[in-house]
């Protein structure tokens, strides 16, 4: 006697197919990302008089105390040429960094409801995180754009290279997005690990310090780091021309394929990570 596909599913024993991690349909899973995205975004600023100055105000800080401290007493900006928008402008993509994947980590377990509807495809929520803080991350190059200006900074051609630079930035962030959001799950060590990581990035990037004063063998690795890449990149290609490129500071494009590789690395594992730990999220929760 021949048993039903559906039957074979009731027997006890069956094994039954998880929620994946993207569904079935990719543009349900892009309308839901962006849905929840512009839900976050607009959240984020519902019943505040100041509205997104709030989100500005954090990176604005920082840059005052610290454009004070590296042009009055260390002096590390005095040869940097527009040294106050090449600071305004790493601390403004390392506050896209942090926030992103630091709002990823807790992110699949914050939003339990959602992953327990069996429907729902799991990676939206990461994704979604990402999203929004890039949706910050536009609005606060905005500013920067506008501080540039009354800086005096040039528009330049290779200013045309903001897309590739961004989507290099988006590719990595979003990698350690699913990594550390799919761990998280399972183990709440990964929350202070990466605050501790995210630390170690923003030193290790030429972000308060021009790559100048690091030594070039060590300059020649740093840029390894695709963060370290993509900050050096925007200063030469929109702020400063004359300051080395990544692939120059990397020691030829040869080398600074090793740094796209650590970007193709995270989002591949990232990715396969979170597609293997998918279907079993909502029992671990």
């Amino acid at each position: 006697m021949t048993i039903s596909s559906a039957a074979a599913e009731e027997l006890p024993g069956t094994p039954i197919k998880g929620p994946s991690a993207l569904g079935d349909d990719p543009r349900r899973f892009l309308r839901l990302t962006w849905t929840l995205a512009i839900t976050q975004f607009k959240l984020k600023f519902y019943g505040s008089v100041l509205g997104y100055l709030w989100q500005l105000m954090r990176p604005l800080m920082l840059f005052g105390v610290l454009y004070v401290v590296f042009t009055e007493f260390v002096r590390l900006g005095n040869d940097v040429e527009f040294y106050p928008v090449v600071l305004l402008t790493g601390i403004v993509l390392y506050t896209f960094v942090s926030e992103a994947t630091s709002g990823a980590v807790a992110s699949v377990v914050e939003r339990e409801t959602l992953v327990r509807k069996v429907h729902f495809p799991r990676m939206v929520i990461p994704c979604a995180v990402v999203l929004t803080a890039f949706l910050n991350l536009m609005l606060n190059l905005l500013a920067v754009a506008v501080f540039a200006a009354i800086s005096g900074v040039p528009l330049h051609g290779s200013a045309i290279q903001i897309p590739v630079i961004l989507l290099a930035l988006v590719a990595f962030v979003l990698g350690i997005a699913l990594v550390v959001s799919a761990l998280y799950v399972r183990y709440r060590d990964v929350q202070p690990i990466w605050e501790v990581l995210l630390q170690v990035l923003f030193y290790g990037t030429p972000v308060l310090y021009p790559i100048e004063v690091v030594p070039v063998g060590v300059r020649e690795w740093m840029v390894l780091n695709p963060f370290a890449a993509v900050v050096q990149q925007m200063r030469h290609a929109v702020i400063d021309p004359t300051a080395q490129s990544a692939p120059i500071v990397a020691g030829g494009w040869d080398r600074l394929t090793l740094s796209g590789l650590v970007v193709a690395a995270f989002f591949v594992i990232g990715f396969l990570i979170f597609h293997r730990e998918a279907p079993r999220i909502a029992e671990e929760l």
